[in-house]
């Protein structure tokens, strides 16, 4: 019949496909603002986040840098904040809007999180304050199979089913198409 030109992947193909995106979705977006010192300047860059998410940020020695997102490497202090649903959608677009919608491999992670870094937070559209500086930040995404909280049963084993079905490569399709009508792309 019609449906069978070169172009159109097979249906086994495209269901499988529509399985990954229904079986993946956002669980949370950690965003994190790391400064050299405590004070003034992280003060600001916790405002800087609650301005972006109306969230109160927290504050902690830097643990949340993602050594392979991060844009800054050896700072010592960090804010951040974790952002679920609509918001995080929202804000992690606009994220991808700074890096144009191209991430590279390396931004995912074998277990199907991702992440990436900007390095000048006005480029979100928050508006620029000369008294708070411009801050690098950090978008890190945790990824979750859909109805993972419900496979509560026999945890053990849905440990490791989870692990063997959210792939780097099954992170890479879904963010491809999540966002394909602004032409997302991973890079080598």
């Amino acid at each position: 019949g019609q449906g069978q030109g070169h172009h159109h992947p097979s249906l086994a193909a495209m269901a499988e496909e529509d399985n990954v995106m229904r079986a993946i979705q956002i669980d949370k977006l950690v965003l994190n603002i790391s400064v050299g010192e405590s004070g003034d300047r992280v003060t600001r860059a916790g405002k800087v986040l609650q301005q972006l998410t109306e969230q109160e940020p927290c504050y902690s020695r830097a643990r949340y840098t993602v050594r392979t997102f991060g844009i800054r490497r050896n700072e010592k202090i960090s804010t951040y904040v974790t952002v679920r649903g609509d918001k995080a959608k929202d804000i992690i677009s606009k994220g991808l809007a700074v890096k144009e919608f191209e991430l590279r491999r390396k931004n995912f992670s074998q277990n199907g999180n991702w992440g990436f870094g900007i390095s000048e937070h006005i480029d979100l559209g928050i508006k620029y304050d000369p008294n708070a500086g411009i801050y690098g930040m950090d978008f890190y995404v945790v990824m979750k199979r859909a109805g993972v909280r419900v496979a509560k049963r026999k945890l053990r084993q849905s440990r490791v089913g989870f692990r063997q079905r959210m792939t780097k490569q099954d992170a890479v399709t879904w963010f491809e198409k999540e966002w394909t009508e602004d032409f997302a792309k991973v890079l080598n």
